[in-house]
């Protein structure tokens, strides 16, 4: 499946492939279904907007036949009259109107919904801090998205791409839900981290207890200090070294906290914050590790450090990227940084 970039589609042509995929969600996806399905809805802003929208065109077909289910209508006999025949039109005719009236009721929530939908955003390489009118505090990382709709009845965050930080303002009177993808947190007097990944959702709880519903599993508390990985259908809760932690949260004071982790993990954190990614070149690089404290907006330190301690060369490229050679296969012509 490839991923759309801005522009390249049309409104009409990304909801029908949001319809899609969605349908084939509820059809007993494979694993590579789900991974491919997370891939494309985090691959543009608007592909997420456009697969909410499908979900809750979804929710509200479900609820229309649900209800049209709940009314019965006469059995047909074999041979009827008349007049039982024009009973039976009446019936269908009234059958079709409270069908009718239901869908638009659903379309005017929907659109109501959506529209009442307060949108942030950021740009590679920036973090950003949205206070939000109820006294909580939204910290966005590198290219990432949010909608935040609060009403009377509730206050709802939803993550479309990236990561986010939230620290929850109790309020008695209103749930604060954060979503994502199939994923429902709800948090109280709370601070959590939720980060998007390809094929799975990582949550990490810092302060209070969050409650989790995700799929057809039983909703679970998850504490300070604990997280979950959650996927399309069922979510798993983690207990966590403060270390990692630590880690997870790193971005927030921008960042980049590495604990052995291999050098292909550490070149995609990094290349989270760049215009222009970090590539590996060579296999036996991948598998190296490296430890250490970066500034996000300082690869040039990770770079330098990988040279000097590990049989890495790092080979700059005419766009701004950054291959990653083993040091004893160089390649003539290249200049290293």
């Amino acid at each position: 499946m490839q991923a759309s970039g801005p522009g390249s589609n049309s409104r009409e042509e990304v909801e029908a492939e949001a319809a899609r995929l969605l349908a084939k969600l509820n059809s007993n996806p494979t694993a590579q279904d789900e991974a491919d399905i997370c891939a494309w809805i985090e691959a543009d802003p608007r592909h997420a907007i456009a697969y909410a929208r499908a979900e809750a065109a979804w929710e509200a077909a479900e609820r229309l036949k649900s209800a049209a289910a709940d009314v019965n209508l006469p059995p047909v006999s074999e041979v009827v009259t008349e007049e039982q025949q024009r009973r039976l039109s009446r019936n269908i005719m009234i059958v079709a109107g409270i069908a009718v009236i239901l869908f638009i009721l659903a379309a005017i929530v929907t659109v109501r919904t959506f529209n009442d939908v307060d949108h942030y955003e950021t740009r590679i390489g920036e973090i950003r801090t949205i206070s939000l009118p109820d006294g909580s505090r939204l910290h966005l990382n590198s290219d990432s998205a949010v909608d935040v709709r609060f009403t009377s009845n509730g206050r709802k965050v939803r993550l479309l791409k990236g990561e986010a930080a939230i620290e929850v303002a109790p309020d008695a009177q209103r749930e604060f839900d954060v979503e994502a993808r199939s994923a429902i947190v709800r948090a109280r007097d709370t601070a959590l981290n939720l980060r998007l990944r390809p094929s799975l959702i990582e949550l990490t709880v810092t302060k209070g207890t969050a409650i989790v519903s995700c799929g057809n599993r039983p909703p679970r508390q998850v504490a300070a200090g604990n997280g979950a990985v959650l996927q399309p259908r069922s979510f798993v809760l983690t207990r966590l070294d403060p270390n990692v932690v630590r880690q997870r949260t790193a971005w927030r004071k921008q960042l980049v906290h590495l604990e052995g982790e291999t050098i292909e993990q550490a070149a995609g954190e990094f290349n989270r914050y760049r215009d222009a990614p970090i590539l590996i070149g060579d296999a036996r690089v991948s598998a190296l590790r490296i430890g250490g404290e970066f500034h996000i907006g300082d690869s040039g330190k990770f770079l330098s450090l990988l040279q000097s301690r590990l049989p890495v060369r790092a080979v700059s490229g005419d766009d701004g990227s950054i291959m990653l050679l083993y040091r004893d296969a160089p390649i003539a012509g290249d200049s290293g940084i």
